[in-house]
């Protein structure tokens, strides 16, 4: 680990404001409101006297961290930093990735025309990882016309701008890659979960395979875990037929809702020998994996149709940022969190690793957990804070 001095530190104001523009998709977002507008809720962390032509600009698909340490961390050290809300934030049971990327166009175009500022820098937190490597791929050279439903938008037609550069900061590869890897194997019957495959229960003491496991029941599980995406996919595929042939008025567009049972069943949560870093065994960054596995809070618990395909789908989505990444054409850090239980080393080294252009750096920082939240966490902090800061002056993105 590289001894970092401590940055300089700048009072800064947060600014909330508003992006609005039309929504022109024919799959309507319905939460209440003027449904043609979509409206999102951004922080602007301004330090002050510290001008800058850069802005390092954060999205997720549905969280907001406009308040996490790291946002204010590097307001703190100086950058000028946008926090923005997808249209799906806290909600994405009707989430398109196409959408999002659309709404992360949306906020570039507002910093740079609207705030003034000349270079844009890509900041992908965790889940915004993969929007960051999805948005700078078609931004760069557009090809998706529309979601893997056939509806959302087409992003050849939205003037994408693309970024200056790309940080991906305790990233996973994918929504639908990390999914995958947290699907409870052992669920047979989606209508039922209560009927399993006994030897794939990771949570059934009767169980005979433990931790440490072997790599053959790994290969197993995580065969079972690609099936059982793929048999929601094929269910999905035919419901969304069966409603579009239906010859209801408004059947193009009818949508459908489902439930996801187990989606924390991931053998590393158990065995800190499988992708090992300095995580907890036993948790994982939403607390016990057990609990969570069937908790109205996991991962794709409530759905839709298109959004499945769009967001969960292990071969349809198209937010992948490995496939994504052999395109990126701007310079690129990846710093990842050794006691990350959220986002493990695999996931880091696999971005790094698909990053096509030669100008990249990776880091890992010992002893950080996800959020860098915590009395423990304010060394891992100031070394993260002092990655990104030094990556950015190398560049060219300082002032």
């Amino acid at each position: 680990m590289t001894t970092m001095e401590a940055p300089a530190r700048y009072e800064y104001e947060r600014i909330p404001y508003l992006v609005a523009f039309q929504n022109t998709s024919g799959v309507r977002d319905v939460y209440g409101g003027v449904a043609e507008l979509v409206v999102l809720e951004s922080h602007l962390l301004k330090p002050k006297n510290r001008p800058s032509d850069t802005v390092l600009v954060f999205m997720h698909p549905i969280g907001g961290g406009a308040y996490l340490p790291m946002m204010n961390g590097l307001a703190r050290a100086g950058h000028h930093v946008i926090y923005c809300n997808s249209r799906f934030r806290g909600t994405d049971s009707a989430l398109l990735m196409e959408k999002v990327v659309e709404d992360l166009g949306e906020c570039i175009k507002d910093a740079k025309n609207r705030l003034g500022y000349s270079k844009v820098v890509l900041a992908g937190w965790s889940g915004g990882g993969s929007l960051s490597m999805f948005y700078q791929q078609q931004a760069q050279r557009p090809t998706v016309t529309a979601s893997p439903s056939g509806d959302g938008p087409d992003l050849t037609k939205l003037g994408l701008i693309p970024a200056d550069g790309i940080m991906l900061l305790a990233a996973h590869i994918s929504r639908h890659g990390t999914l995958t890897e947290w699907l409870d194997a052992s669920i047979l019957d989606e209508s039922d979960p209560s009927r399993r495959d006994p030897e794939l229960d990771l949570y059934d003491p009767d169980n005979p395979n433990q931790p440490p496991y072997t790599r053959e029941f790994l290969d197993r599980y995580r065969r079972a875990q690609v099936e059982r995406n793929r048999r929601i996919t094929k269910w999905v595929k035919a419901k969304l037929a069966e409603l579009r042939s239906s010859g209801r008025p408004g059947a193009d567009s009818e949508e459908f809702a489902f439930v996801v049972h187990g989606t924390m069943a991931d053998p590393r949560w158990l065995d800190p020998t499988v992708d090992p870093n300095e995580r907890t065994p036993g948790t994982c960054y939403l607390g016990d994996p057990a609990v969570v596995n069937n908790s109205p809070v996991g991962l794709a618990r409530f759905c839709t149709l298109r959004s499945w395909l769009s967001q969960w789908s292990y071969d349809d989505a198209n937010g992948d940022a490995v496939r994504c990444g052999p395109d990126i054409a701007i310079p690129a850090l990846v710093i990842g969190n050794l006691a990350d239980d959220a986002c493990t080393p695999s996931h880091t080294r696999r971005l790094f690793d698909a990053i096509g252009h030669p100008d990249k750096e990776m880091h890992e920082i010992a002893g950080a957990n996800h959020y860098y939240a915590g009395p423990d966490q304010r060394d891992t902090l100031r070394e993260a804070v002092g990655l990104v800061t030094g990556w950015l002056h190398r560049h060219g993105f300082s002032q």
